[in-house]
Parts: structure tokens; sequence; C-alpha cells
């Protein structure tokens, strides 16, 4: 146990470290010059030197890889450009935004996802899974701007029964929830489906089946407890892609998360913004990740994390 926790949080660690360092590399990289965001209208060239200056520019790459790091190992990534204060401290007061929208959508997902797919893989090969399956289809297939403009439009502009944009009260959360959940709900059923179809017909169900156990029995407590690992890690990864922000939705409803700031501070080049909002997404995923691991034993007592460790 001990062994396999460390070796996770070295791997974290060296994940951490290697994303924002390429993330550093193409920011410098990419086109344009942040001091021209930053400086007078029609600057002059001494004027850019001093913004460049200001904000650490005016190095090379590598000497501002080496500062960023000697700072980082302190807890001190950086000011933001534009809001003139840490940027963690910035990310920080968005991600609570982010936070009770992900947890709310992959709620959700699970409550939708979880008893459609068994209803499903239960009705496998008749008229009503196939509605169901194409329906799940369709779902997958749209992308989540396009649901969230035509929920917008509905129940925002037509109806005028919900919030069209930012957070006011817990009904501004569900326009941007339910536009996650049609998608995640589509992902998720399809996957529940195809592990139960399978588990459905292996021999320990007919076997079962033969000795009279329930319906209800075999469906939940033998084929659902052995599909459970693959459907908590599709939704562990889902979740932890939330965690790093739903940008387009985010967008679209003009929800106050990370999502939306990081597509604020790209447009402004806001560099100490960007990689601190990069580096605490990713330690988040990072960490679901880790949970989902750590789940497996509990739900399956044929894993055991020394054989996890030692693979």
């Amino acid at each position: 146990m001990q062994r396999y926790l460390l070796k996770r949080l070295a791997q974290t660690a060296l994940t951490a470290w290697f994303t924002v360092t390429v993330v550093f590399v193409l920011l410098r990289l990419a086109p344009g010059d942040p001091a021209v965001s930053y400086a007078p209208p029609n600057p002059s060239s001494e004027q850019l030197q001093a913004v460049r200056q200001q904000f650490g520019l005016d190095q090379p790459i590598l000497g501002q890889y080496l500062t960023y790091l000697s700072h980082l190992v302190r807890g001190d990534i950086g000011d933001s450009f534009q809001f003139r204060q840490p940027a963690l401290q910035v990310v920080l007061d968005r991600l609570p935004y982010t936070i009770t929208l992900a947890v709310a959508a992959i709620a959700v997902t699970a409550l939708l996802a979880i008893p459609l797919g068994v209803w499903m893989a239960r009705r496998n090969n008749t008229a009503p899974e196939l509605g169901a399956n194409i329906a799940t289809i369709v779902g997958q297939s749209m992308p989540d701007f396009w649901i969230g403009f035509v929920l917008l439009i509905v129940f925002a502009v037509n109806l005028r029964w919900l919030p069209p944009s930012g957070f006011t009260s817990i009904s501004s959360l569900i326009l941007p929830c339910l536009t996650i959940v049609i998608l995640q709900v589509a992902l998720i059923s399809r996957l529940v489906r195809r592990e139960m179809v399978g588990n459905l017909s292996a021999p320990y169900v007919t076997v079962a089946r033969s000795r009279g156990v329930s319906e209800r029995r075999l469906t939940w407590r033998y084929a659902f407890a052995n599909s459970s690992i693959p459907v908590v890690t599709a939704l562990g990864t889902r979740f932890a892609a939330m965690l790093n922000g739903v940008v387009i939705v985010e967008v679209v409803f003009k929800w106050p998360g990370v999502g939306e700031l990081v597509v604020d501070a790209l447009e402004r080049r806001d560099f100490p913004l960007i990689q601190a909002t990069v580096l605490v997404t990713v330690l988040l995923a990072l960490f679901v990740q880790l949970l989902v691991d750590m789940l497996y034993p509990l739900m399956d007592p044929r894993v055991r994390l020394g054989q996890e460790a030692r693979r």
C-alpha cells in the first residue's frame, strides 16, 4: 500500500512538472507579444521594453524557465499580468464554481446513465433498446456548444424559465449542467450497456440463474458488480476532465469558472495565470484518478494495490 502510494505520488509530481514545462515553452513560442496587451495605446519600443522588463519577459526562455521553477518550488506561481495579484489566488477564487458545476454534472450523469445503460442491456436487441441506442448516438454526436445554444434559446430566451448566464442562484446551474449531462449520459450509458451485455451472457450468470437467483439480483449483484470498475474509471476520467474546465460550456453561459478564466487569460496572454490554471487543474485531475484507483480493491476483492504497484 505504502509503496503503491509513493509510486503514484512520484508519477503525479512528474506529470505535473512535464505539463507545466510544456505549457511554459509553448506559451513563449506562440506568436504575439504580451507586452502589447499591457502597454499604453500606440506604445513606443521603449514602453514595450519597460513592460517586458516588468514582467520578466526580457530574459531568454531558459532564464525565464529557471526563474519560474525556483519560484514554483517555494509556492510562488507569479502574479497575474492583468489582475496584478497572485495568479494562484485568482484561480482559487474561480475554482469553486468549476467544482460545483463538475460535481453536479457527474452526479446527474451517474444517476441517469447507469440505470439507462442497465435497462438497455436487459433489453438487448429489442425495439425499445434500439430506440434508446439511437438516442444516445445522437446525444453523443451533438457538440456541446450547439446543445448549450439550443437550451439557452429555448429555456432562457423564449420561455424565460431560467437565467441565461452567470451564477446568481441555484437555478443558474441547471442549463450548463444539463448541457454537459446530455453528452456524458450518452457516453457513459453506452459503456454501461456494453459491459452489462457481456456480463449478463457470461457463464456465471447462467449458472446463477439456473439456481433460481432473481433477475434483479443477477443484474445488480452479479453483472453490474463485475462491470463497475470500467464504469467508475470512465466516470472518474470524465469528472477529472470537467475539473480542467468545461471551457465551451463556461463561455456559452458566462459561468465564472476556470474555463472562462483561462480563455480570457489566453486572449490577454497572461502567462502566470495560464500556468497557474494548468497546474491547479492538472493536480486536481491526478488526485481524482488516484482516488479512483484506490476504489478498485473496494469494488473488486480480486484487485490488490500491491499487485497494481508491481505492474
